[in-house]
């Protein structure tokens, strides 16, 4: 008899410890229960850095008759490497992650037969009759600014220098060479105007309190002390100019003072 009330004591202890348990593990549940996003991750609104000017100012295609015969066709080339691993540029070449771009220049964008194009690429090639030398600069920039949706992920060239070279080398490959149209000074001048806005708004800030060296005015050099009167130094402005020290000697033949 005793040896079962010992069973019954132990098999209690147990069951109570289990219910124990399972309340506690209920209760904090309850007051540690997750709460669920209304929408499956955040949206982190994220100001873009202008600090560096560059992202205020546009970014003016150059003026095709003036780069282009003086682009760097060799420089061209070395920066294609970078398309490489997915694109190839010789005439019949296979597809690769990217269509094959030989003669690509004057191709409507997204119509190589056999390869799959986004549906944005193929949209873009509605609206744009064929990759000419202003879309190209613009798409290789940054490709998934210009075209939203566009499965070319390449980060893009930042340097307008390489868009160049690279348009002038891939103009080469082709059957058929796109025609370089006439210089067209407006054009260059527009470039000429966004590339010294961005240059001026990349340069650093002066830094405060710094006093900025005076230029200007009537500023002349100094004048010897063997007669004459000085007018100033280079960096004055203003009036004040110094004058010129007084000399004890007198000059031959006039009345001593």
């Amino acid at each position: 008899m005793n040896d079962d009330l010992g069973w019954n004591k132990i098999f209690g202890a147990i069951l109570g410890t289990a219910l124990v348990i399972l309340g506690l593990t209920i209760a904090a549940q309850m007051i540690y229960a997750p709460h669920k996003a209304a929408k499956m991750g955040d949206a982190i609104a994220v100001a873009e850095d202008t600090s560096g000017g560059e992202a205020a100012v546009a970014d003016t295609p150059p003026d095709w008759g003036t780069v282009l015969p003086a682009a760097d066709v060799n420089a061209g080339q070395q920066v294609s490497t970078k398309c490489a691993s997915c694109h190839t540029f010789t005439n019949g070449g296979a597809d690769g992650t990217g269509p094959n771009n030989w003669g690509v220049i004057g191709r409507q964008p997204g119509s190589k037969p056999g390869f799959a194009y986004s549906s944005a690429m193929q949209d873009f090639g509605k609206k744009v009759p064929k990759w000419d030398y202003d879309h190209l600069y613009l798409f290789l920039a940054g490709p998934q600014n210009y075209i939203s949706g566009t499965k070319m992920s390449f980060v893009g060239l930042k340097k307008p220098e390489d868009r160049i070279n690279l348009i002038a080398w891939l103009r080469q490959q082709s059957s058929s060479p796109a025609a370089i149209p006439a210089p067209n000074p407006k054009a260059a001048g527009a470039a000429a105007g966004a590339a010294d806005a961005k240059a001026a708004a990349a340069a650093p800030a002066p830094v405060a309190g710094t006093k900025v060296p005076e230029t200007g005015g009537n500023a002349t050099a100094p004048v010897s002390a063997a007669g004459g009167n000085a007018t100033g130094t280079a960096g004055q402005t203003g009036s004040g100019a110094a004058a010129a020290p007084k000399s004890d000697k007198t000059a031959p033949g006039a009345p001593p003072k």
